[in-house]
């Protein structure tokens, strides 16, 4: 169990996707201060005031969804609310990870503890529980529309609340009735609209948002070393990476990108002892690099800064301004995140696209020194051919996936919900394509690594002379063919362990070396 380092203030301080996964993985504990707490009692008093006058407002005495002019009595509202958790829980398929869930309790109770919502104190201390317990309920993978908000997933996320439901719980599944015997809980009685505060929302969307921002920086990163390491095995040219060029089209990530890969350049005998050589240009996929990883650093930018205004929004329905106020809106909708998953997701597709015509580019022989399949006995071996098969296999795959899921919207509650975002499925998407985008990288770590050895006695700049050292602790030169499959294996833990990124730190620290670039707060924080 790890210890948690410092406090978050639900409800009162600006959660950032780093701050969310810090909370989710035990560094960081999450508390309800006082404040918070007086917003909630204060919003749970107003909800129950216009139960006892009777007025008609949606979700708290009248019916959900096209039932909304249904009139509940003030006897029935508690049941309502009961109903609406068992009634929605309609998810399919797998489910989601565990740490998934686990943020999407994180995001719900940070956006409850506003004070919006009319949810009770004591629900909310029972949410707090099962974060700090890691009590994590299943929830399902398919179901959500994204439009009022992920109602299929977040009902089964607080089914447990009611004593319904599984957790995951001291790393067994088991049933909520179990775990109320293992720890002397009951089950709670949800008040009026407390079930619709719970339940409407973007919490599915939101925490595959996070992962992918998370997933999508890691990429990012070792696209960039990966892509520089391939400059030096192939003799390509630095110039395509000169601040002089970049400003003339200033556009951050492609200025970043650039800036990154001088800098992971810069020191090296392989490019001087080229500099004077009769090649004109490089091929796009070399020399495009700062045009092409940009454009998808641009792509993760837009995502966190949607991402940061959704972690710090009330996404239910109704909001509670006051008693006199209550706003049956749309702030559920999945759009704004949706369409930005999408471009995510092509930005991720978009990276392996050019990261595979790379380990092409590696296999046909055309740079000096450099022998075709990266072998230099072939004919009896096959040398590094048909690893670019699997990476064309994945990078089609991930143009597959591509299609837009928020340009697509099929009506739900015959009718009233007449516009979804499909979000849920932009962000499952984004995350399979990022799966298949490490996989390409971690073989291009290991074609464009073969190819680097190929430069001795040369040397690269200290940076990728340890990256080159830190991937051989683990894959050996290839002088003759074996089973390939076991090397890509540990170059997909090298990538998504990111201990490369974490060596090369280690390095920058202690040389007092940097890879800061005009755009690095904006690029290597979130």
């Amino acid at each position: 169990m790890v210890s948690p380092t410092h406090t978050f203030l639900y409800g009162e301080e600006e959660l950032s996707c780093s701050l969310a996964l810090g909370i989710a993985r035990g560094t960081i504990q999450g508390q309800l201060s006082n404040a918070s707490r007086k917003r909630v009692r204060k919003s749970k008093l107003v909800v129950e005031n216009i139960v006892e006058k009777g007025q008609a407002v949606y979700g708290i005495n009248t019916g959900f969804g096209p039932l909304c002019t249904t009139n509940i009595s003030k006897e029935e509202t508690k049941i309502l609310q009961t109903n609406i958790l068992k009634s929605h829980s309609v998810g399919v398929g797998k489910p989601i990870k565990t740490e998934l869930a686990k943020l999407m309790l994180i995001l719900k109770i940070h956006s409850l503890a506003k004070g919006y919502s009319g949810i009770a104190e004591e629900t909310l201390d029972r949410i707090l529980w099962h974060i700090e317990n890691d009590a994590i309920p299943l929830v399902p993978s398919q179901g959500s529309v994204g439009a009022s908000g992920d109602l299929a997933p977040l009902s089964h996320l607080f089914l447990p609340l009611i004593g319904l439901g599984k957790v995951l719980f001291e790393n067994k599944i088991i049933g909520t009735e179990e775990l109320f015997k293992k720890t002397g809980l009951k089950p709670l009685e949800l008040g009026p609209k407390e079930g619709l505060a719970l339940i409407n929302g973007t919490q599915f969307i939101l925490a595959h948002a996070i992962r992918v921002l998370e997933k999508l920086h890691n990429c990012l990163s070792h696209a960039d070393i990966i892509g520089a390491m391939m400059i030096e095995g192939l003799q390509g040219s630095v110039k395509p990476f000169y601040n002089e060029l970049h400003s003339l089209r200033p556009f951050k990530g492609n200025i970043h990108v650039a800036q990154r890969v001088k800098l992971l350049l810069k020191g090296s005998e392989i490019m001087e002892n080229h500099i004077d050589c009769e090649r004109v240009q490089d091929p796009y996929s070399l020399r495009c690099i700062p045009q092409v990883h940009g454009a998808s650093r641009n792509s993760w930018l837009h995502l966190k800064e949607l991402v940061h205004v959704e972690l710090n929004s009330v996404t239910d329905n109704p909001i509670i301004v006051n008693e006199e106020l209550t706003i049956s809106g749309g702030n559920f909708h999945g759009q704004p995140l949706a369409m930005a998953l999408d471009y995510a997701c092509l930005a991720a597709s978009e990276l392996g696209n050019i990261s595979d015509r790379r380990i092409y580019l590696a296999l046909e022989g055309n740079s000096p020194g450099v022998p075709k399949l990266l072998m230099e006995d072939t004919g009896i071996n096959s040398g590094y051919m048909i690893l670019q098969y699997t990476t064309a296999a994945l990078a089609s795959e991930n143009k597959g996936l591509c299609f837009p899921s928020s340009a697509d919207s099929i009506p739900t509650s015959m009718g009233q919900e007449d516009h979804v975002s499909m979000g849920s499925i932009a962000g499952r998407k984004a995350l399979r394509v990022l799966g298949n985008l490490e996989k390409i990288l971690a073989i291009e770590l290991l074609t464009a690594t073969q190819a680097f050895e190929y430069r001795k006695p040369l040397k690269s700049g200290i940076l990728l002379e340890e990256v080159h050292k830190e991937v051989r602790k683990k894959v050996a030169f290839a002088k003759k063919d074996r089973v390939f499959a076991d090397d890509i294996e540990q170059g997909i833990k090298l990538v998504r362990n990111q201990t490369i990124i974490q060596r090369i730190n280690t390095v920058c620290k202690k040389k007092n070396l940097s890879l800061q670039t005009t755009f690095s707060e904006e690029f290597e924080n979130y």
